[in-house]
């Protein structure tokens, strides 16, 4: 018993000191992981960092084929670092100009910086960097949609990634280790190089035979009629809380940068769902707040399209309800240059009593009586 006492202490002193090899290797094997894992982190970083196909860091290397689609996380990148003397601000309204025409018909090197959809708040957001550290901008072409106007505050149309937004570098990992920006920003670029063309960036992919009635007719829904009519002041509040917070101060505050406001030009299908919605009159009324807001700056010119009947009455210039052709941004551009549609105080009343009697005055029975 005695010998096989000490037999089965040296078999476990002899299993012990195999055990030890292997813990030691085990230890290694998760050091030496930990050190790949380390430095395949921070090589993605370097790669991320060196491209930076969001423009965080620094202006667009002169060979790499960038892939401009993304205006949340692109935009204040590009507000950043990329060089422009004036900027196109607003929403999917706003993506089909060229910037080329702004250089052409007004000696601007412009930078779109489109939201779609685009809340007043969208707007103050990129102001913040466009005017950051005293920057000279000579010029802002503003889109202003009333239908967003009304909107909160502090609403945008998409949750913004604050750490794009800011100028900590600290706080970068979400983009510096993102497996998106690296597939889709850096390599598939890389492997079907075909590099966007920053003058029609974010343009809509609406083909030429996507502009005409029928299609348009054929997608269109209207609104569902109300039963009361809306308050004349239904929007001003918000619209102010807006202009307070989100507009103004950046005119303000920036007296020799030549603001060029202007409302888009809807189709007059807009504006049947306005009647249907029983909202005429307030809906003039916006236009009216917002424009006697801005006739107070001396560095602000307001341009009024949606009462051009010859583009809001004729289908075949839209793809919907709401979104024309690229030949209208061509034609807006034109009248930024000229001051063609210029509204001012003493001729605000016109304009909008002009947008009344187009809306009130439009054949709708005719329009829906054909099958599309």
């Amino acid at each position: 018993m005695k010998q096989e006492k000490e037999i089965m202490q040296r078999i476990s002193v002899l299993s012990a000191g195999k055990s030890r090899p292997g813990r030691v290797s085990y230890k290694k094997w998760f050091a030496a992981f930990i050190l790949t894992f380390l430095a395949a982190a921070g090589a993605v970083m370097l790669l991320v960092a060196y491209v930076d196909p969001f423009f965080q860091y620094h202006k667009p290397l002169e060979d790499f084929p960038y892939q401009v689609d993304n205006q949340v996380n692109q935009n204040p990148g590009m507000a950043k670092h990329m060089d422009y003397d004036s900027v196109i601000l607003g929403s999917s309204m706003t993506v089909n100009f060229n910037t080329h025409w702004f250089e052409e018909l007004m000696g601007l090197e412009t930078l779109k910086l489109s939201y779609s959809g685009a809340f007043p708040k969208d707007q103050a957001n990129i102001m913040d960097i466009i005017f950051a550290d005293a920057r000279e901008v000579d010029a802002v072409f503003l889109g202003i949609d009333v239908i967003t106007y009304s909107g909160g505050v502090e609403e945008t149309k998409y949750p913004i990634p604050e750490y794009l937004y800011d100028d900590t570098v600290w706080n970068d990992i979400p983009y510096l280790l993102n497996k998106d920006v690296l597939l889709q920003y850096i390599m598939r670029p890389l492997a079907d190089p075909d590099k966007t063309d920053l003058s029609t960036v974010y343009a809509s992919w609406w083909t030429e035979d996507y502009y005409n009635k029928q299609w348009v007719m054929h997608n269109y829904v209207a609104a569902k009629p109300a039963e009361e009519e809306a308050e004349q002041d239904k929007f001003v509040e918000n619209i102010k809380a807006n202009m307070d917070s989100n507009i103004c101060p950046y005119i303000e505050a920036n007296p020799d940068t030549e603001f060029y406001v202007f409302y888009p030009p809807y189709s007059i299908l807009y504006w049947n769902d306005v009647l249907q919605e029983k909202q005429l009159e307030a809906v003039l009324r916006e236009y009216e707040y917002i424009s006697e807001r801005l006739f107070a700056y001396d560095n602000v010119k307001v341009f009024f399209f949606p009462n051009q009947e010859w583009i809001i009455c004729n289908l075949d210039n839209y793809a919907d309800y709401s979104h024309y052709h690229p030949d209208i941004n061509r034609y807006m551009t034109e009248c930024f240059a000229s001051g063609e549609h210029r509204v001012t105080k003493g001729n605000l009343e016109e304009e909008l009593e002009e947008m009344r009697r187009i809306v009130l005055g439009y054949d709708f029975e005719e329009l829906f009586s054909v099958e599309y």
